[in-house]
């Protein structure tokens, strides 16, 4: 039997050509401005009442409010190859050095985004516009503008991208956690590049978690349903028959690439706050409670003092962290957040991450057969409530990585005191070189790094070119290794 794999919808088209090299540079990072959020920006509007004809659902409403504010968006990767004329000059490039003729390869992609402002942020994936030297959108109308990209945020397959101008068509939020399964939803976008698709489905599930998105801080809380969309809808709307946007488009479940009867969105809860994050901060701001939950089952029901199985088993409360302050303990049954039921780890990341640090949130629990409700204040990643802004990693052009400092949970995962996470591994030495991101530089040289001056102050004791690196893999194994200059 064939394996179901999870595909993310981005249809890419390869085309190659020459042009002036590209130059690489330092990374540039600009200190985000006060503005206001995304929420703030969309006016109020008045939906049309829902009025069904018959036993038949209405789509025609939904559709003409949606499919002039999702746009189609098509992405240029430029990449840099060397070729040789001929056998000799190769060797001549292996042997001397010389160079050989450079040229541009470029890589387009497309992928769709919906308006979320008059005055143009437009949401999209990620995928869709990771990595991309160039953002080119294509209105309903035909218009194609350039566009800018504001910030990224891999861990929910999430990004806010703007064009300039004003009165675009827009969508407003719905509220994701009132979708119900069973309920009839439209998706729109642009699949196969066929502008203003519109396809409608049914929720066949929710707080699905499929995988796609690899492991830590990552989110994945997918609405399914089996509306049909395919390679190109990703960044596309999913909307309800009122027209609100109650999610973003991302994947299929498929064996061939294309719809097969099952695509995932990510609920507009998630959305909305994501893109006010990486509008007002650079950053995703997550919220966490500070505990380690299993799925409960009839054993644990019994522990924890209730009839059913129900909730979620609180098998270890983080030290210091945010459920520990306000009283929650191991051996407790999670119930419910803020008065929404969480029977899986999935709902539960999903009602959390709906929330900032310093958010406080209702938590119901039993315990010995007992309710109660805490209110808790969550906290971040290092154990505070403060902002986490995008300045917060930093770029090293000798090391051609862009790092940031472990934080709370790294140091109680791995039980360390300091350490400098790779986030990201540029064109460079450690390419190819077997370190992945998210290994931790615990030294450099003999001394303890945890900062951008550390780094700096290590790599300047290096001895005669030769740098000495100590380090942790994801998976806990320590290391050491020479890096040469």
């Amino acid at each position: 039997m064939k394996k179901t794999s999870f595909i993310l919808m981005l249809a890419m088209l390869f085309v190659a050509a020459s042009c002036n090299q590209k130059q690489n540079a330092e990374p540039q990072e600009e200190e985000p401005q006060p503005v206001a959020t995304i929420e703030q920006q969309q006016p109020v509007v008045q939906h049309a009442a829902f009025v069904p004809v018959g036993d038949t659902p209405d789509f025609v409403n939904a559709a003409e409010k949606s499919v002039d504010a999702v746009v189609h968006i098509k992405t240029k990767i430029i990449k840099q190859t060397t070729t040789y004329n001929d056998f000799f000059g190769a060797l001549l490039q292996q042997f001397y050095g010389m160079p050989g003729q450079a040229q541009k390869q470029y890589l387009e992609a497309y992928g769709s985004g919906v308006v979320l402002t008059p005055d143009g942020y437009i949401v999209t994936n990620n995928h869709v516009v990771e990595g991309a030297d160039e953002v080119e959108i294509t209105f309903n109308n035909h218009v194609k503008k350039a566009a800018t990209i504001i910030a990224t945020d891999p861990t929910t397959d999430l990004a806010l991208i703007k064009v300039e101008g004003s009165d675009y068509d827009f969508l407003t939020f719905g509220d994701s956690d009132n979708v119900r399964i069973g309920e009839w939803v439209l998706a729109v976008g642009n699949p196969f590049q066929l502008s203003s698709t519109v396809t409608a489905g049914i929720v066949s599930a929710k707080a699905r978690d499929i995988s796609i998105l690899g492991e830590g801080t990552s989110v994945e809380s997918f609405i399914q349903t089996d509306a049909a969309v395919n390679p190109g809808n990703s960044g596309g709307a999913l909307v309800n028959l009122k027209g609100e946007l109650v999610g973003i488009n991302a994947a299929i479940a498929s064996h061939t690439g294309s719809y097969e009867g099952y695509s995932f969105a990510i609920p507009s809860n998630i959305v909305r706050k994501v893109v006010d994050d990486l509008l007002l901060y650079g950053e995703t701001q997550r919220g966490y409670l500070g505990v380690q939950v299993g799925e409960m089952n009839e054993e644990l029901a019994e522990k924890c003092g209730l009839d059913t199985p129900q909730g979620l088993y609180v098998a270890i409360v983080t030290e210091g962290g945010a459920a520990e302050k306000s009283g929650i303990k191991n051996g407790d049954a999670i119930i419910s957040i803020n008065g929404k039921k969480v029977n899986t780890y999935t709902q539960l990341i999903e009602s959390v991450r709906q929330y900032r640090p310093g958010d406080q949130v209702n938590v119901e629990v039993v315990r010995a057969g007992q309710h109660m409700n805490f209110d808790v204040t969550l906290l971040n990643e290092s154990g505070n409530v403060e902002i986490v802004k995008k300045g917060d990693k930093f770029f090293n052009s000798e090391l051609g990585l862009t790092l940031q400092a472990i934080d709370q949970n790294d140091k109680s995962k791995y039980g360390l005191k300091n350490g400098l996470k790779i986030a990201i591994i540029h064109e460079g030495r450690f390419e190819g070189s077997g370190i992945p991101e998210g290994f931790i530089i615990l030294s450099v040289n003999g001394m303890s790094v945890n900062s951008k001056e550390d780094l700096q102050k290590a790599l300047a004791n290096s001895k005669r070119g030769r740098n000495y690196f100590d380090g942790i893999y994801p998976n806990g194994m320590k290391v050491s290794f020479e890096y040469f200059n």
